[in-house]
C-alpha cells in the first residue's frame, strides 16, 4: 500500500509538471533579457569623443533592453586600464567596453594589453575625423602657415593630444609622415582636456577629433585649419567649411576612426544575437544618433560583427604601423596579425 501511495504521488507530480510546462510561455534561446543593470566602461575621461558617443547610445539601448546601461569612466594607459577591467569581468554579457576600434586593435603591439579585435564583437555607431586647430589668438590662418611655422621653429610648437594611441597622437604622426616636422607633444588625460588646454593657451595647437573640438570651434575659441580628410568638413553652426588637409598635402591618406561598444566574443551567444538584432532594427534608423553625428561633425555609420571589423581594420593597420615606425611598439604589427597597409 505504501508503494502504491508513493507511485500515485509521483505520477501526480509528473502530471502537474507536464501541465505547467504546457502552460508556460516558450523561451526563445536567441533572445537575451537582462535581469540587472549593464555596465559599459568608457576607458577615457568624461567629455571626450568616446564619452560623447556612448552616453546617447546607452540611452537607446536602455529602451531596447528594458534595463539600465550604466556608463563608467575608467581612464588610464591609453584606454587599456578600462578595457582590462572588462576583460577581467565575468563573461556573462553584463560588462562592455567602448572607445575607438583602432585602440582596441593596437593594445597588443604596444604591450599595453594582451588582446586584439578577434577577442571582441564590435558594435559601431560613428566614424570620426581629426581636425588641426589652433587657439583663436594664434596668428595662423591656414594649415600652410602652421606647417611653415613648424619648419621655421623646430621643436618649439606644442601640440596638445590625449597621449600615445589617441586619435590626436595618430593625427600628428600622420602629418609628420607626409610633411616631416619637429614638434613637442603635450599629453592630457583625454581629448576634452587637450582641447580645453588649447583654448586656455597652455598649448597653441590640437589635433584631436572634430567631436571634441566642435563646441569650442562654434564659440570662436578655436580656429580650425584643416580636417584630416580629402574632402571638406561642414559643422552645424559654423559658417565656413573646414578645408581638407589634401589642399596642402595632396598625398595625405587617412582612414575613418570608428567608435562604439565592444563585447567580449565569448559571452553567451544570445547576448550577441540580441545586440545584433537591436543594431539591425533600431540603431541603423535611430534619428537621435544620426542627429548626434550631425552635431559633432561625425559620420553616422552603424554596423556590427564582421562588417564592423572590416570597416575598422584599415585604421588599426595605419595606427599600428605608424606606432612601429615611431618606435612605440614592442611587437612588430605583422607578427601580431596586422599586415602593413
Amino acid at each position: 500500500m505504501k508503494r502504491l501511495v508513493l507511485l500515485i504521488a509521483a505520477l501526480a507530480l509528473i502530471a502537474g509538471a507536464m501541465v505547467f510546462a504546457r502552460g508556460a510561455p516558450e523561451v526563445d534561446p536567441d533572445v537575451w533579457t537582462p535581469t540587472r543593470p549593464i555596465t559599459v566602461v568608457v576607458p577615457w575621461g568624461a567629455g571626450g569623443s568616446t564619452d560623447q558617443t556612448v552616453r546617447p547610445l546607452a540611452a537607446v539601448l536602455e529602451e531596447e533592453l528594458g534595463q539600465s546601461v550604466v556608463v563608467v569612466n575608467t581612464p588610464g594607459a591609453t584606454g587599456s586600464v578600462g578595457t582590462a577591467e572588462v576583460l577581467n569581468a565575468r563573461r556573462d554579457g553584463y560588462t562592455w567596453a567602448s572607445g575607438a576600434a583602432k585602440d582596441l586593435g593596437t593594445y597588443r603591439v604596444r604591450d599595453l594589453l594582451e588582446t586584439d579585435l578577434d577577442d571582441w564583437v564590435l558594435f559601431l555607431t560613428l566614424a570620426q575625423v581629426n581636425v588641426v586647430s589652433v587657439n583663436a589668438d594664434e596668428p595662423y590662418q591656414d594649415f600652410g602657415e602652421l606647417a611653415q611655422a613648424f619648419i621655421d621653429r623646430p621643436g618649439e610648437i606644442d601640440v596638445g593630444t590625449a597621449g600615445v594611441g589617441s586619435a590626436g597622437h595618430t593625427a600628428i604622426m600622420l602629418i609628420n609622415r607626409h610633411h616631416p616636422i619637429e614638434y613637442t607633444e603635450v599629453t592630457y588625460g583625454g581629448g576634452a582636456p587637450a582641447v580645453t588646454a588649447t583654448v586656455a593657451g597652455e598649448v597653441p595647437v590640437t589635433t584631436q577629433l572634430a567631436s571634441e573640438q566642435v563646441d569650442m570651434i562654434r564659440a570662436g575659441e578655436l580656429r580650425p585649419l584643416a580636417v584630416l580628410d580629402d574632402k571638406p568638413l561642414k559643422l552645424q553652426g559654423v559658417d565656413e567649411e573646414i578645408p581638407p588637409i589634401t589642399n596642402w598635402l595632396p598625398e595625405f591618406e587617412a582612414a575613418p576612426i570608428y567608435f562604439g561598444i565592444f563585447v567580449p566574443a565569448d559571452v553567451p551567444e544570445n547576448v550577441i544575437k540580441t545586440l545584433g538584432r537591436i543594431w539591425d532594427e533600431t540603431i541603423v534608423g535611430s534619428e537621435r544618433l544620426e542627429q548626434l553625428a550631425l552635431d559633432t561633425g561625425s559620420v553616422f555609420a552603424p554596423k556590427w560583427g564582421d562588417e564592423a571589423y572590416e570597416a575598422a581594420f584599415p585604421m588599426v593597420q595605419m595606427d599600428a604601423w605608424l606606432a612601429h615606425e615611431a618606435g612605440d611598439t614592442v611587437i612588430r604589427p605583422d607578427r601580431a596579425g596586422i599586415p602593413r597597409p
